[in-house]
């Protein structure tokens, strides 16, 4: 570890232009020293070019390719080459602002019990207009990721620096293709991880439609699955409003899965669910799914509603 290094993993697929401005952001910090880790995802189309252009102008630049594996294990192969003291995961079409890692190390530097500092985010388009981001509470000052975190997560991908510490003590990200990022912050809040805020704008999130995946479902129903044992190991009271929430997006999510023709996924989220808050429509849930299926069972759920 190379202390006061702050190293920014990018991991890529198929996305040269985007991926030029996101490492532009960070070579725009005003904050220094800094290294920046293009993990290519397997790409297919120009951005292995555009990668090997980027490494040889910036000496910041490290890179490697891996098969195409999904974010997660993009963003771990890069964590197992990272040397810095502090860390920054970016997704490829987001963008840093330049004053972020000055004052997320400086929040971080009077805040030694903090192991993640983060500041505001600011949703836009990718010509740059602003958008309400309608469908969360993003900004919010918190204290700890957990309880809150159950509820739905709040900040994205970009929006924490980390200490290296915390990084190497929660371990490896999954390979899961979906919500994988909500599953290793659920890890990092499991460890008691206290927050440093700024309040300013440092990052920019691009939203844009990049379609869905329906074979990601199982996927999904894993991270939930990995979220409430996290909850429970953090000390979430199972009788708080925040994991209540939570059940009930297991059990809609079983349902969903149910619906999908995944037994095993169903089953397992719905007796997590009725664990933590046992109800009376998850009970009725359950019998009709032993007598007529778990498919039939979602599908008559759907039409009662």
């Amino acid at each position: 570890m190379n202390a006061g290094l702050v190293s920014t993993i990018i991991p890529v697929f198929n996305r040269a232009a985007m991926l030029r401005e996101a490492v532009a952001s960070v070579l725009a910090q005003t904050y220094r020293p800094i290294e920046i880790i293009i993990v290519d995802d397997g790409s297919t189309d120009a951005t292995p070019a555009t990668i090997t252009e980027l490494a040889a102008a910036h000496p910041e630049i490290r890179t490697l390719r891996i098969d195409n594996s999904g974010p997660g294990a993009a963003r771990e192969a890069g964590r197992q080459i990272a040397r810095g003291e502090f860390m920054q995961h970016l997704d490829s079409d987001d963008l840093l602002r330049p004053r972020r890692f000055e004052l997320l190390v400086d929040a971080l530097k009077k805040h030694p019990e903090a192991g993640v500092a983060y500041g505001m985010t600011r949703y836009c388009d990718l010509a740059g207009n602003e958008i309400s981001a309608t469908w969360k509470d993003p900004n919010q000052k918190q204290e700890t990721m957990f309880p809150s975190f159950l509820l739905h997560r709040w900040w994205d991908t970009p929006s924490p620096l980390y200490r290296r510490s915390v990084t190497d003590a929660a371990g490896p990200w999954t390979s899961l293709r979906i919500e994988e990022d909500w599953e290793y912050d659920a890890r990092v809040a499991s460890l008691g991880t206290r927050l440093a805020f700024v309040p300013e704008v440092l990052i920019d999130i691009r939203m844009h439609d990049e379609g869905h995946d329906r074979g990601l479902l199982r996927d999904r129903a894993r991270a939930h699955e990995l979220i409430a044992q996290h909850a429970r190991r953090a000390g979430v009271p199972a009788e708080s409003s925040e994991m209540g929430h939570f059940a009930r997006d297991l059990f809609h999510l079983a349902r969903q899965c149910g619906a999908a023709g995944l037994r095993d996924e169903a089953k397992r989220l719905l007796e997590i669910a009725r664990e933590i808050a046992p109800r009376w429509d998850m009970r009725v849930y359950a019998l009709a799914a032993r007598v007529i299926g778990w498919r039939n069972a979602a599908r008559l759920g759907e039409r009662l509603r």
